[in-house]
């Protein structure tokens, strides 16, 4: 069965007070996209519908090498479910299968937890199923309504919701996983009947339900895993929880990282084990770095910067 994903990213970069597309900001040396299509990819996607408005041009440039993108415009800024919508035909086209939407300034998504939502919704045999997190502060998210017997009810956006639901901790981060037709269907049920006067692509959930289809919330997201970025300090947030996925990596394949705090690593970094990284050091992505080396004090290696095994660089021997 084919899996595809529909990647939303028309937004602007309003309140980072950004002309450049906030989709495009990096995270770690990367653009914030390249995390999503990464999670895509490794959860077994095969074509993605990436839907973009402003600043288009831009966001296709930055990804212009990659064949699976299939590009698509949304002219008017109606909401997640509108947007959704515009990939209408390319869905008809695949007819049959999974579909991922997903957010693309969520840029901590991880391949694994999209796996677990699609074992999840097969193993269930689900119509449309979602990933949820709990969080102990969830201002901002929508609230995952259940019944008494604990099953998905509906999602109540922030500004929907009562001030009994708002106490709700259970969040949708926008990880959703949907049957094609299933999909095709719920959108052309959506209505803009909400303060917003959007169309809201989280209402997909309460439509197939009503119509009597097995609809599945999954708490498989942690709380690290859910910060999107609307703003500078979002963006920063999201880079050092990057950042320790990092250095956890490399530490994990014997690299020695001696002050996480003053040590930049950008993202496809390979460094071999025994390695000794030492205080005030920056380096840059796609770097090749051997075994058995020591780089830094006071050391800046600049992208793609490719050290043989055995080299010491601005620190001399600590061995």
């Amino acid at each position: 069965m084919p899996i595809s994903a529909i990647i939303l990213a028309a937004g602007k970069s309003t309140r980072m007070k950004s002309a450049w597309p906030k989709t495009l900001h990096e995270v770690c040396g990367r653009p914030m996209l390249h995390y999503v299509l990464q999670a895509c990819y490794e959860a077994g996607c095969e074509k993605v519908m990436m839907v973009v408005g402003h600043a288009k041009e831009q966001v296709k440039a930055a990804f212009a090498d990659d064949k699976r993108i299939t590009w698509i415009e949304q002219t008017e800024q109606l909401g997640t479910g509108h947007a959704a919508r515009m990939c209408e035909a390319e869905l008809k086209k695949q007819g049959h299968g999974d579909v991922f939407v997903l957010a693309g300034d969520g840029p901590l998504i991880r391949g694994e937890v999209l796996r677990t939502l699609l074992n999840a919704h097969h193993d269930e045999r689900a119509a449309a199923s979602m990933a949820t997190a709990v969080l102990d502060n969830p201002f901002g998210y929508g609230r995952i309504i259940r019944d008494e017997d604990g099953e998905f009810v509906e999602i109540i956006e922030e500004n929907d919701a009562t001030d009994v639901q708002r106490a709700i901790r259970e969040v949708f981060p926008s990880y959703y996983c949907i049957k094609a037709d299933s999909l095709i269907w719920a959108l052309s049920q959506l209505q803009p009947n909400n303060k917003k006067g959007e169309y809201y692509l989280t209402d997909i959930y309460a439509h197939l339900r009503k119509a009597g289809k097995k609809v599945l919330a999954v708490q498989a997201v942690s709380a690290d895993d859910v910060i999107g970025v609307n703003t500078r300090q979002h963006l920063a947030e999201v880079d050092e929880i990057m950042q320790g996925r990092i250095h956890r990596r490399l530490r994990e394949d014997g690299v020695t990282i001696t002050d996480s705090k003053t040590t930049y690593i950008e993202a496809d970094v390979s460094i071999g084990a025994e390695t000794i990284i030492r205080p005030f050091v920056f380096i840059g992505r796609e770097s090749r770095i051997g075994g058995n080396c020591v780089i830094g004090p006071f050391t800046s290696l600049p992208r793609q910067s490719v050290v043989p095994e055995g080299t010491i660089i601005g620190g001399g021997p600590v061995r």
